[in-house]
């Protein structure tokens, strides 16, 4: 299995400084869209046959109604059986309660990602990153700077890249630096591997070999 790195490696991206490189800052949405809404990440628990939501960098907490129908009551049931805590990336209207110590309310309107974790929470590359997409033996990741490929048994490698969007919310990176034809596809798919559901399917091509897995978004992106 591949052992998370740093970003330490994208250091050698500057060897591509040649290369126009897609503006990777959070694309603009709608604010009738998000109106009141906010993303935030944190633990779930269950209490009083409610699903709780307490914010990483808070001990606040939050009744989740589950207004999107994300499913994130079924997935969370699912990995409670796994006897970790539970972290979830979602997007809602958070709604404090005017009684003091008692939860507010989470409208919740879209699950990114729910895994078994006890360290995503301190997760130090999250904030920086666009993309991260893993599968058996690979993992991708792509942020300001460029995209980063590890495989197993093979020398990991940065690289730029140019962005596209599909009309169906499909996000396409692509380079073909060092002579080599790169490509990440990440598609609006339930996703689920082990202990990890997301928003993401992902295949990552390297000329002609075809690697699947999940992918989720960084918290550099917003969508």
């Amino acid at each position: 299995m591949l052992q998370p790195r740093s970003w330490l490696l994208a250091a050698a991206l500057p060897l591509f400084a040649g290369c126009q490189l897609l503006d990777l800052t959070p694309s603009a949405t709608a604010p009738e869209a998000l109106s009141g809404q906010s993303r935030m990440q944190g633990n779930l628990s269950a209490e009083g046959g409610h699903l709780l939501f307490t914010p990483c960098d808070s001990p606040r907490t939050f009744i989740v109604t589950d207004n999107g129908d994300t499913g994130i009551t079924q997935e969370a049931a699912t990995l409670a059986s796994l006897n970790k805590p539970l972290y979830a990336d979602v997007r809602g209207r958070f709604d404090g309660n005017k009684v003091q110590g008692q939860p507010g309310q989470l409208n919740l309107q879209k699950l990114y990602r729910i895994e078994s974790s006890a360290s995503a929470c301190q997760d130090k590359n999250f904030k920086l990153m666009q993309f991260q997409a893993d599968g058996q033996g690979w993992q991708a990741r792509a942020n300001a700077q460029g995209l980063l490929v590890e495989r197993e048994g093979q020398a990991p490698f940065a690289v730029p890249f140019v962005e596209e969007q599909g009309l169906d919310g499909a996000v396409n990176l692509t380079s073909d630096a060092n002579g080599q034809h790169i490509q990440l596809w990440l598609a609006p798919q339930r996703c689920e591997a082990g202990a990890r559901v997301t928003a993401l399917a992902a295949e990552l091509r390297v000329g002609e070999q075809v690697l699947r897995g999940c992918a989720y978004l960084g918290g550099a992106r917003e969508q």
